[in-house]
């Protein structure tokens, strides 16, 4: 089945809460698996390096509270978004001291809400908005979110998110990578089913455009434990290679401060991808 039988909707809500688990029973599921543990603490690590503890992160797609917990713990200040009551109950039990004691906060509104709502105050900002395990990949209007993203940041403020990577080798080997990859050269993203929830794959290169003029692509990494030090590429070159070791890709958006007035690295780095 190609995307050509799916179409994208305006609130990501309706795709999310229809085919994905929640609650206990995700936490179960993304749990289990070696690779998702791995990847997990790949992205935990990354967050770690970019952003000292005492800081307020901003987690998007927060899900069961998973990276709240593990963030909170370790000294920052954790504000979370999740459009799943489900989830949003599950992590509320999960994170209840943290909630109680003012370290974690839980934003339960609708997502067109959460999306067109402003920030007042420098003081409520975040250092950064971490997004793991792919949320990204199932929003259709990107530009709204990352224009809610510079809002929400500071003025240093960056989006560390994991989303899924269109470039995965083990995936090529597949007829179906290769019916999609016209499409994903073409246009920059395809759309997908399952298997737990209809989503876009989106090249490095879509992701550069649709941020801007509010962030820059900087930096990408592979979603998994870095090899020997070399964890990011940010050359055109070798960017997108670097992206296909795993079924992750972890991508590092530094904020513009005047819309379109940044350097033009994201334009370098995912030319053509």
């Amino acid at each position: 089945m190609t995307s050509d039988n799916f179409q994208p909707e305006s609130d990501p809500s309706a795709r999310y809460l229809q085919h994905m688990v929640a609650g206990e029973e995700y936490v179960k599921a993304i749990t289990s698996l070696e690779s998702d543990r791995r990847a997990r603490a790949a992205f935990q690590e990354l967050v770690l390096r970019k952003v000292a503890p005492g800081n307020t992160l901003f987690d998007f797609g927060a899900g069961a509270g998973i990276d709240a917990l593990f963030f909170a713990e370790r000294g920052y200040t954790v504000d979370a978004y999740d459009v799943d009551p489900r989830m949003r109950e599950y992590f509320a039990r999960h994170c209840r001291e943290l909630i109680d004691a003012g370290r974690v906060t839980l934003d339960c509104r609708r997502y067109a809400d959460f999306v067109s709502s402003r920030t007042h105050g420098a003081g409520m900002r975040a250092a950064a908005v971490i997004s793991n395990f792919a949320p990204l990949n199932l929003v259709d209007d990107l530009p709204a979110l990352f224009a809610r993203f510079h809002d929400l940041t500071t003025a240093n403020g960056k989006v560390l998110a994991s989303v899924l990577s269109p470039y995965f080798l083990r995936e090529m080997k597949g007829r179906s990578w290769w019916r999609h990859a016209a499409h994903i050269r073409r246009n920059g993203y395809i759309f997908l089913p399952g298997p737990q929830a209809p989503h876009y794959r989106r090249s490095l290169r879509n992701f550069a455009e649709l941020s801007a003029p509010y962030f820059e692509l900087a930096r990408v990494y592979r979603g998994l434990p870095p090899l020997r030090g070399a964890d990011f590429a940010a050359s055109p070159t070798l960017a997108w290679l670097h992206a296909t070791t795993s079924r992750f890709m972890f991508l590092e958006f530094e904020k513009c401060m005047a819309h379109g007035a940044g350097s033009g690295n994201a334009g370098q780095t995912a030319e053509g991808l």
